[in-house]
């Protein structure tokens, strides 16, 4: 017992606490948030800074320019025995998600949302909801997956409906917590399954299970294993409103300020993709680490256990090991196999069917921030797509499996600045109309030329032509999905979705450009010299940068998913 709680107690110190300091410094950001309304003199200190400094301090302390450099060797890490796993993959995703926090807290101070009132609950809610995102970037457990999605989640029913006295914000907060609570515990039944039909929850325990277990038990079981790999990916699937659990998102992307819609389109996507890759990942590959431990514990709770604690692998006999189980079609056991048939084909029609959709319904949407949120469904499609791909090539060929999830690093990396510069035209446009609907950007290159010139470049990014990012990163997308002639279809329709999305997002440059100024009103004139019009040319040069000089990114993207699938 003695020893129990000494190597627990050494986990919990010398490895996991210095693991997760990035996560701790945002959890002390929100205490001191939360203190600023008690001690009299932090009401002399803007809310604005304690956010933004302890978001930069966590970015500093998470260092993903120092972990993803070429030549850098990070060791792979379980913290906490296992509950989360600390990776080249883990560093790239707390970097993108605290990047983006601190834009958006620049961002949200120059649109006006929040008022100075506001400010402290709505940074809270953004930094917690940040700390559950982050947990999703790296779980490695079931528990871990519930418990960073709801975390995510309950603050960001608050901040749907941070425009206090509007009913459609009401309403659009209401229509997302209660959408929510839904998956929320139909996922969980699903997690129930599955810690029942497995004896676990560890990811890779979970895996492990699979691959050792008999033909006949998995016959057996088999139903109850699809069942609640159904009801997680529910879960998921609401995470990243991909259809049919995308409801909620026109309508809370309405009512919601552009600022929270920002947040919510960029944040949560991309960590509900890192999240997706974790769950992928964790039913269908089985690591090279846990192939040296021949002699694993039958007892599904001790395996667990052991699994976690056990040290780590000497390089050359984990490498021998994995050679001697190298997989080939006939070596793959079934329940592996079929476990990763089953995601490929549920992965691919999710991802089908939600590109198609998003693209589909932005054709009729007159609100700029509607059409928006469609675009956001369609491209989560885009971005599903590349994990279907990883499952498809992993059992023959690990290095082509990595290189289809650094096109979702890649692509999470470039739509970052396209939504975020996407979203603030649409709160500095509203500042100055009062309006988010379409026609009312009629006409405007005769007095805003400079603001439409970067929005066209966002959006032309959006829809994935060259020169812009948008292109390189749909391209790197569809080139995993050439790696297997069973995601060929997929590959046409994301094609095909590619033409459609044309029509729609066109169709808002013709209203800037062509069509007449409105004749009932004067359209106000912005500056790009004011720190708005600054903001948004700042997005605007990686979108087009990152079009002709990507080579950085896809380093950093390659970089991120070097210890996955090992």
């Amino acid at each position: 017992m003695f020893e129990l709680i000494e190597r627990l107690q050494h986990n919990t110190l010398q490895v996991s606490l210095p693991g997760f300091q990035p996560e701790l410094a945002i959890c002390a950001t929100i205490v001191l948030l939360l203190l600023g309304r008690m001690l009299p003199f932090t009401r002399w200190i803007d809310t604005l800074w304690i956010a933004l400094g302890g978001t930069l301090v966590a970015l500093y302390l998470a260092r993903p320019w120092q972990h993803l450099a070429v030549g850098t060797d990070v060791a792979a890490t379980p913290l906490f025995d296992g509950m989360l796993q600390l990776d080249t993959f883990t560093i790239y995703f707390r970097g993108v998600l605290l990047l983006f926090v601190a834009l958006f807290l620049i961002f949200s101070r120059l649109s006006g949302i929040p008022d100075r009132e506001d400010a402290v609950d709505i940074y809270a809610l953004v930094l917690g909801s940040t700390l559950g995102m982050m947990l999703m970037a790296s779980a490695n457990h079931l528990f871990v997956v519930f418990m960073g999605i709801e975390m995510a989640s309950v603050p960001s029913y608050a901040l749907a409906g941070v425009l206090k006295g509007r009913r459609i914000s009401s309403e659009a907060a209401l229509k997302y917590a209660i959408f929510g609570a839904g998956t929320a515990g139909v996922m969980l039944y699903g997690i129930s399954l599955l810690a029942g039909a497995l004896g676990t929850l560890h990811l890779p325990t979970m895996v492990n299970q699979l691959a050792d277990m008999p033909e006949a038990e998995f016959a057996m079981r088999q139903t109850v294993l699809l069942s609640g790999g159904l009801m997680l990916m529910v879960g998921l699937a609401f995470k990243l409103s991909a259809v049919p659990f995308h409801f909620w998102c026109p309508d809370v992307f309405e009512g919601a300020p552009a600022e929270v819609d920002a947040f919510l389109s960029v944040a949560s996507k991309a960590a509900a993709l890192a999240l997706l890759v974790r769950v992928a990942i964790g039913f269908g590959h089985v690591p090279t680490s846990s192939v040296a431990a021949v002699d694993r514990p039958t007892s599904a709770v001790v395996r667990t256990v052991a699994f976690a604690a056990q040290p780590a692998v000497d390089a050359p006999v984990a490498a021998k090991a994995a050679d001697d189980k190298a997989e080939t079609p006939a070596t793959v056991p079934v329940p592996l196999a079929k476990s990763r048939r089953f995601m490929v084909g549920l992965i691919s029609l999710l991802a089908a069917v939600t590109a198609t959709f998003g693209n589909l319904a932005a054709y009729s949407q007159t609100n700029l921030k509607r059409l928006l949120a469609y675009s956001t469904i369609a491209h989560a499609g885009y971005m599903m797509m590349p994990v279907a791909a990883a499952l498809a090539v992993v059992g023959r060929d690990p290095e082509l499996a990595r290189e289809s999830i650094s096109a979702i690093c890649f692509y999470i990396g470039t739509y970052l600045f396209m939504n975020l510069g996407a979203f603030a035209v649409v709160a500095f446009v509203r500042n100055e109309t009062r309006s988010e609907e379409i026609r009312d950007y009629a006409g405007m290159i005769r007095r805003s030329p400079g603001l439409v010139v970067c929005f066209g470049i966002i959006l032309v990014s959006l829809l994935g032509l060259p020169p812009m990012s948008g292109f390189a990163a749909k391209l790197l997308v569809f080139k995993s999905l050439v790696t297997d002639p069973q995601l060929y279809t997929l590959l046409i329709i994301g094609g095909l979705n590619t033409v459609l999305s044309l029509v729609y997002y066109l169709r808002v440059v013709k209203v800037m450009t062509i069509d007449a100024e409105p004749q009932d009103r004067v359209l106000p004139s912005f500056s790009m010299l004011t720190p708005g019009g600054v903001f948004i040319t700042l997005m605007t040069i990686p979108v087009a940068g990152l079009g002709i000089w990507w080579d950085p990114l896809n380093v950093l993207a390659q970089q991120a998913v070097r210890q996955l699938f090992s």
